[in-house]
């Protein structure tokens, strides 16, 4: 198969061509077509005419990526959408090509409310029909997408993206402005519109009409649409990146569940950060028996710790009403020991880190780590069901033995 990708370097194309690529080399193993076949063509502003000649004569599958969004003259708009798209599609009439197209459109042209004397959005409603009636005229099939705002890695800050620009100027330290915390905004996250564009690849596109300024999904719909959207507002996004830019200190990770838009928030932030705040120091509580580390604090999902046991050490030697943990020994060799409160039943478990294994820290057991080692340290990760917290730490001393 061979695609050409326009707008190849740009913020979509980017992220669009790496995953075609991934796919191309069987590094994405996760599409039906992984390791075929694939060439990819990739045009942009710096390719010649005659390269997108042949790119047009060859292509099984078009994605139009190529757009203007910050002209310096309004006049550029109809010029670098419309313009474009046309030449796009004579050169695909020239050499009689009648594989899909799918054009990167977006919600302002629906020419709706704030959108209703947007140069831009008549740009691309002028291009969309200019792409309905090729298809009307070739038989080809046509693919519109009318993207909202899109977000993700390798968005360009201070252009046209609000989270990429708050995302950048957090990560940054820089103020950001917000005019209006209640301010919504419909969202797509890149990773889904590249698989919705890879799903179109095989005839797999989401169809839609449009309800003002809503996709309302239908089978037989003139446009195209990714259903994965998030409604968000402004004050929400800043709050969410304010908490992602404290965790170095606070060490809590934020609630992300699969597929939520903190997740993909989250990981959009991630990229934006400098080289100075990849790596952070974490508080190592070191002395004589070796040290305890908190790494990770969840909102509802407790802690994340590691223990480093000298020669010979034991450490514990205490008991919780209803925090838990487990332990788990990923190098080194020692003796877990648990003692049902009030009782003289105690439980043993040997650990290595030759054998990975998790020990639960039974409520109401006191219990013990030993290192059974006279020349290596002990090694053990730890999961708490909650935090510490200093003022009722439901810690209470008592030996196993």
């Amino acid at each position: 198969m061979k695609i050409l990708v326009t707008g190849a370097k740009g913020f979509v194309g980017r992220n669009l061509v790496s995953q075609l690529k991934n796919i191309r080399d069987g590094k994405a193993r996760n599409y039906p077509f992984s390791g075929e076949d694939i060439t990819v063509f990739e045009y942009d502003v710096n390719n010649t005419a005659d390269e997108l000649e042949l790119y047009c004569e060859q292509a099984d599958f078009v994605f139009n990526l190529a757009g203007v969004n910050r002209p310096k003259d309004q006049a550029e708009f109809m010029q670098g959408n419309f313009g474009f798209a046309s030449t796009l599609l004579e050169m695909l009439k020239k050499h009689q090509n009648t594989c899909p197209v799918m054009l990167a459109s977006s919600i302002q042209a629906t020419l709706i409310g704030r959108y209703g004397q947007s140069d831009y959005g008549k740009s691309k409603l002028a291009g969309e029909e200019l792409f309905f009636g090729y298809a009307e005229e070739t038989g080809a099939k046509v693919l519109v997408y009318r993207f909202p705002n899109l977000f993700g890695k390798w968005c360009r800050p201070n252009y046209n993206s609000v989270v990429a620009t708050f995302c950048n100027n957090i990560a940054h330290d820089l103020p950001i402005q917000v005019n209006d915390r209640s301010t919504e905004l419909e969202l797509l996250y890149i990773d889904d519109l590249v698989e919705e564009m890879i799903a179109a690849l095989s005839g797999h596109e989401h169809h839609c009409e449009f309800d003002g300024v809503g996709a309302v999904l239908k089978e037989d719909g003139r446009y195209c649409v990714v259903p994965a959207t998030h409604k968000v507002t402004l004050g929400e996004i800043a709050d969410l990146l304010y908490a992602f830019a404290a965790q170095p200190s606070t060490l809590v990770v934020p609630e992300i569940p699969s597929g939520s838009f903190a997740k993909k928030l989250y990981s959009t932030y991630l990229s934006y950060l400098p080289k100075e705040k990849v790596a952070f120091p974490l508080k190592m509580n070191v002395d004589e028996r070796g040290s305890f580390t908190e790494l990770l604090h969840t909102e509802k999902c407790g802690q994340v710790s590691v223990n480093i046991s000298k020669p010979g050490i034991t450490k514990g030697q205490h008991w919780h009403h209803t925090k838990w943990e487990f332990f788990m020994v990923v190098s080194g060799h020692g003796l877990i020991q648990q003692r049902k409160v009030d009782t003289n039943e105690v439980i043993e478990f040997e650990v290595s880190g030759e054998r990975i294994e998790a020990v639960h820290m039974l409520p109401g057991y006191t219990h013990n780590i030993i290192n059974l080692s006279d020349t290596e340290n002990l090694v053990t990760v730890m999961w708490a069901n909650e935090t510490f917290d200093p003022n009722r730490p439901d810690t209470f001393f008592e030996p196993v033995k």
